[in-house]
């Protein structure tokens, strides 16, 4: 060990006591039992839903209550105090303004208070004091810490304690200590937060998503294909921003774009008006409850194609300067008939149908308008300086990864491309192969490449990202080819099919999980492939538990477009010391709805693991870490203190 580093340590713990007490602290650390890790997916924007199972631990809180309170509460009543954690300020007036008499609320106050005391006291239970006093509200650390850890065998401290609550009560503050604990119990029933994908597109609230995870507590994120295409935006590529603002008009959100972001698309308005019409294929999908006017619809629908024609035509240079992107196939533009309104792929002829090709030059279909240019270039400009999209993406960047090995486990969203034997794919970049966990650190680096640059937009780096969203061997993408041209243009929806990586149907198969745990240097007798992007059609009778346990598949609709199609809203995914569970959500409705009737959006847990043994923090990521810490410390009490 560097015994100048070790000096440095020195500073920190200047004596043979603190450095003996650090380590019998690590050391017993390591033998509680591990944290609750809560995995996440595919959230697209659905904020409302995420909050809801955020606040309520996916059950966990529910089954804390009921685990406490089963035989001292009626079911009503422990609805009531699940809705009071979940949403503690809004759910305080509905309770209060049951009382009539101060003497009443000041009693359901004392009694309210010393139950969430109690919750948090079994919701602790696995912390050390420091852990729990770091989640405690820091105004009451002191008031709530004496009420934790009060003892009344010798009846010594009752009148001190009775005193505390009614200072608590007569100064006013009961309100602000009922919030504090309710988010205290929040923040301790989940120790981590995986989001194992997709943040961005098709719902209303993405940002509002990142605000709440960058304020959270302790989160890691597996970056999803639409993450990646903002962080290709935000790094300059063009024809990543131009995607972005096509799914943003087809499901009817580019205010995200626009009031969120404070990106002008006035500029991109002017170009549609001047060129496009109307034109059902491009019009905006919305939810049913929401409503714009005829004039608001148009709108979308002319910027829809104006900004659809831009993307086609800036993917025509990347494909044709990076031909080991093997995506010749898909310069549509340069195989259609302009005068027949046909295009033939693949030997075949099809007649093209909602066209709009008004600024598409055919002998040279790539070029673009000076004006596309120049709203382009204000585009791009406007991303790049906004504010709170760099906050945004700068947290994306930091907190993100490509996968993640995390206590055994393997977190991806998309894929591990695999060809129909199992065998991993191999890519060419530049004349070098890759495949595997390799070919995937390398696409890693070439994004955090692009985002270190972003002033760059026709480098390498940058083309990857693009690849990323939309290329054969990408993990993220993990289909043969994007047909977004032939649903917009063709009506054979035989041409609309999108053929899957062979890892979706081999997943299934248990060898072929343990091969790729094997191949990221995980166990393959412990750990699991955690996996998001594809919906798990459940209505279906589609288990999203595959391949005996080794894969589990937790994108079941958080997004609403997607529903009707899986018949849930989506699953979550809890480790705690006990092993896994795996919960279905149903549609969530309202908070109001929670509020008013205490009904929750929980439907049913499947048993995916079950430890034999509790698993203990010495087992996990963090208690790597702790051994290393005790390691060198344990250099520093020899080399400083026990010469």
């Amino acid at each position: 060990m560097d015994n100048q580093f070790l000096d440095l340590l020195a500073q920190r713990y200047d004596s043979e006591d603190k450095v003996v007490t650090e380590i019998i602290n690590l050391e017993a650390i390591l033998h509680l039992p591990k944290g609750t890790e809560h995995f996440v997916s595919d959230l697209h924007g659905e904020y409302q839903a995420f909050q809801h199972v955020l606040r309520n631990g996916s059950g966990k809180v529910k089954e804390k209550i009921r685990d406490l309170f089963s035989d001292r509460l009626s079911e009503d009543e422990m609805n009531e105090m699940a809705a009071l954690v979940y949403y503690p300020e809004e759910k305080l007036q509905l309770l209060k303004n049951r009382f009539d008499h101060h003497q009443e609320l000041n009693e359901w106050y004392s009694r309210t208070i010393e139950q969430l005391i109690e919750l948090i006291a079994y919701a602790s239970s696995k912390y050390t004091r420091s852990k729990l006093r770091k989640a405690l509200p820091r105004q009451f650390v002191y008031i709530i810490e004496e009420l934790l850890y009060k003892s009344d065998e010798f009846t010594n401290k009752k009148s001190y304690y009775t005193k505390i609550i009614q200072q608590i009560l007569s100064l006013g503050q009961a309100d602000k200590l009922i919030v504090g604990l309710a988010y205290t119990t929040q923040r301790l029933v989940v120790d981590h937060l995986h989001v194992v994908g997709d943040i961005y597109d098709r719902g209303p609230d993405p940002d509002k998503i990142m605000d709440t995870l960058m304020n959270y507590h302790s989160v890691d994120i597996q970056w999803g294909n639409h993450d990646v295409l903002w962080l290709g935006a935000y790094a300059g590529s063009e024809v990543c921003l131009a995607n972005i603002i096509r799914i943003c008009a087809r499901y009817d959100n580019l205010d995200i774009i626009e009031d969120v972001y404070g990106i002008n698309l006035r500029p991109l308005l002017n170009l549609a008006e001047k060129y496009y019409e109307d034109n059902p294929a491009f019009r905006p999908k919305r939810p049913s409850d929401k409503r714009i006017t005829e004039s608001e619809q148009l709108q979308i629908t002319k910027i829809h194609q104006a900004i659809a024609m831009i993307q086609f035509k800036l993917e025509i240079p990347i494909i044709k300067r990076r031909p080991y992107f093997n995506m010749a196939d898909r310069l549509l533009l340069e195989k259609m008939d302009y005068e027949n309104h046909e295009i033939t792929i693949q030997g075949k002829t099809y007649p093209l149908e909602n066209t709009c090709f008004a600024t598409v030059n055919p002998q040279q279909p790539d070029q673009l308008l000076d004006e596309e240019k120049q709203v382009l270039e204000r585009l791009l400009f406007s991303v790049q300086h906004s504010e709170k999209l760099a906050r945004h993406m700068n947290f994306l960047m930091k907190k993100g990864s490509l996968y993640l090995k995390y206590n055994g486990n393997l977190l991806i969203h998309g894929c591990i491309p695999i060809d129909k034997n199992g065998n991993m794919e191999h890519m060419q970049i530049e004349n070098q192969t890759y495949s595997g966990r390799d070919l995937l650190d390398r696409f890693e680096d070439y994004l955090r490449e692009a985002f270190a640059h972003p002033e760059i937009s026709d480098d390498l780096a940058t083309d990857m990202v693009w690849y990323l969203w939309t290329g054969e061997y990408s993990s993220l993408f993990g289909k043969r080819a994007m047909t977004t041209f032939e649903r917009y243009f063709i009506k054979d929806k035989e041409t609309h099919k999108e053929e899957k990586n062979p890892y979706y149907y081999l997943r299934e198969d248990e060898t072929i999980c343990r091969n790729i745990l094997q191949e990221f240097g995980l166990d393959p007798d412990q750990g699991h492939i955690i996996n998001g992007h594809t919906p798990v059609k459940e209505i279906d009778g589609e288990n999203p538990i595959k391949a005996n346990g080794k894969m589990i598949v937790i994108d079941g609709g958080f997004s609403k477009p997607y529903q009707s199609t899986t018949g849930i809203a989506g699953y979550t995914l809890l480790y705690n010391s006990y092993g896994m569970q795996l919960v279905a959500h149903k549609h969530f409705h309202s908070k109001e709805d929670v509020l008013q009737n205490g009904t929750d959006v929980l439907s049913v847990r499947r048993l995916v693991d079950k430890e034999l043994e509790r698993k203990k923090v010495l087992e996990t990521n963090i208690g790597e870490k702790l051994l290393k810490e005790i390691s060198v410390l344990k250099s520093l009490l020899e080399y400083r203190y026990m010469k």
